[in-house]
């Protein structure tokens, strides 16, 4: 993948230029960008052409910190809710 596939609105190469940027503003500009990615595009990947392109120039950067949050695999809840989960319990 290239950085015109993992980026193709130039979202997250605009927010490292923009000066100041929070980390609540990153957080917002990587659900565009997530929802801008094409259907079933690997978006592990697309992180990580990311993070090389732009990460390793900026490691202190609110988006870099974003993106590397962004490859954190959810981990899968052990109880179950509703009834099920209170009659297995």
């Amino acid at each position: 993948m290239d950085r015109t596939e993992a980026d193709p609105k130039g979202l997250v190469r605009e927010s490292y230029a923009i000066e100041g940027i929070t980390l609540a503003e990153c957080r917002s500009i990587f659900i565009d960008w997530a929802l801008s990615l094409t259907v079933g595009a690997d978006t592990s990947a697309a992180i990580m052409v990311l993070l090389e392109q732009y990460g390793t120039g900026a490691p202190d950067h609110p988006m870099t910190a974003t993106l590397t949050a962004g490859l954190d695999v959810p981990t899968t809840p052990t109880r179950r809710g509703g009834r099920l989960g209170r009659q297995n319990a």
